[in-house]
């Protein structure tokens, strides 16, 4: 097994990612079961929940983005430290709120902490690892999401089976942030990629300029970021169209009723762990963009099948898996993908604001699927948004350079 092939510093740094995001999966997913608690016991709106959701996202571009910019300047692991404090003291903070005000204000905070976690992480370990394994320990990581989403539902459902809903929200969210205290004092011993290192120590030999974050959008490199962007779009627009819609319509519009069962989430984690791991091997085995495009192709298929086909709540049941293999799974090249099209001095900003420039826009694309529906079947706007976001990735990936196996600078092969 390839982990075998790393050493020491390696596997702590990747334990320490792992974990890091996901406890950054469980405390954003955490929300999203409390909803219906909150719209019993506050009487808040089904749109304030929604604006909440749509805040954090939208803060959590703007935490990526500054953060990668800062790990340029300041370190990676320094970074790492900030965001799991940050988006750790936050979701404490959202159990002790009162309103839906108070609420979308800490969601908001801990969404800058959210989107730093992975931006930072990801540039980190794509600079850990040698060359042929970094597709997969990325991926690795990114498959940590997965598993705070479990962890998510099983203490959701434990706390809640045991106290008070009064309580019980409160008691999630602390719990939320405990793990957090283990996360720091494990990174504490982690140290700075050798290769970040040699690169500030030869910029600095040089007399260079200090990063500028602006860089990214210079001649030679504009046309990656314009298409890493887009890239990034057409990904998180897919994903948050169908995850946020596609319920909606089967429950609604099929009358299926095994979508509220705790066996169909099950069943769409494990699906969704099993694509993040096929996809990381995949994007290694046959180059990044390959892997993109065969997962952009499938998810394609599987949204028509769902929207057009008639579905029965067994075969929904079955179909679960492979909704989050391929709608999760598409995913885990992204991190060491970003990291590989840019220099090392400015690694961290690039992969910053194209990985978070796709997460804001595509966080548009729920509102424009309401929009469309007022004028056709619900089913036919997510397929539309769904298909013309995944042929973006594909437009994306045709026009961007191969980057597997490629060894940054001073790096491990």
């Amino acid at each position: 097994m390839w982990l075998r092939e790393t050493d020491r510093g390696e596997r702590k740094a990747l334990t320490a990612a792992f974990m890091g995001y996901g406890i950054d999966a469980f405390d954003s997913m955490i929300y999203t079961f409390m909803i219906p608690t909150f719209i019993t016991l506050w009487g808040m709106t089904k749109t304030e929940a929604g604006y909440i959701a749509t805040g954090a996202l939208i803060s959590s571009a703007v935490g990526g983005w500054l953060a990668g910019i800062l790990a340029d300047k300041y370190g990676r692991v320094k970074m790492l430290q900030v965001t799991v404090l940050w988006f750790s003291f936050f979701t404490l903070c959202s159990g002790f709120v009162h309103s839906p005000e108070q609420l979308m204000f800490t969601r908001m905070m801990q969404g800058l902490g959210f989107g730093g976690e992975w931006s930072v992480g990801s540039v980190l370990i794509s600079e850990m690892i040698r060359a042929r394994h970094r597709g997969k320990a990325v991926g690795l990581v990114q498959s940590s999401w997965a598993v705070g989403w479990a962890i998510a539902a099983l203490a959701y459902w434990g706390i809640f089976s045991n106290v008070s809903a009064e309580l019980a929200w409160k008691l999630l969210f602390w719990v939320g942030a405990l793990p957090a205290l283990a996360l720091v004092f494990m990174r504490r011993t982690l140290q700075e990629p050798e290769v970040y290192l040699q690169t500030r120590r030869r910029r600095q030999e040089q007399g260079s300029s200090p990063e500028n974050f602006m860089q990214i959008f210079r001649p030679g490199l504009l046309r990656i970021t314009l298409l890493a962007s887009v890239l990034a779009t057409g990904m998180q627009g897919a994903y948050y169209a169908v995850t946020t819609w596609l319920p909606t319509f089967l429950k609604v519009e099929r009358h299926l009723s095994v979508l509220n069962t705790s066996g169909y989430l099950v069943v769409l984690i494990c699906g969704s762990f099993a694509g993040y791991l096929t996809s990381a091997w995949a994007s290694d085995a046959i180059g990044r963009r390959r892997c993109f495009i065969l997962f952009a192709v499938c998810a394609i298929l599987l949204v028509v099948s769902y929207t057009l086909l008639p579905v029965t709540n067994e075969m929904m049941l079955i179909l679960g898996f492979p909704l989050g293999f391929f709608l999760s799974g598409i995913f885990s090249g992204m991190g060491a993908y970003l990291s590989e099209l840019y220099p090392g001095h400015i690694r961290g900003s690039g992969q910053g604001f194209c990985y978070n420039f796709g997460r804001a826009v595509g966080a548009i694309f729920p509102g424009m699927i309401g929009t469309l529906s007022n004028h056709m079947p619900l089913g036919t706007a997510i397929g539309y948004m769904a298909g013309g976001s995944y042929l973006l990735v594909i437009i994306a990936c045709l026009a961007l350079p191969e980057t597997r196996g490629k060894v940054l600078e001073d790096g491990k092969h």
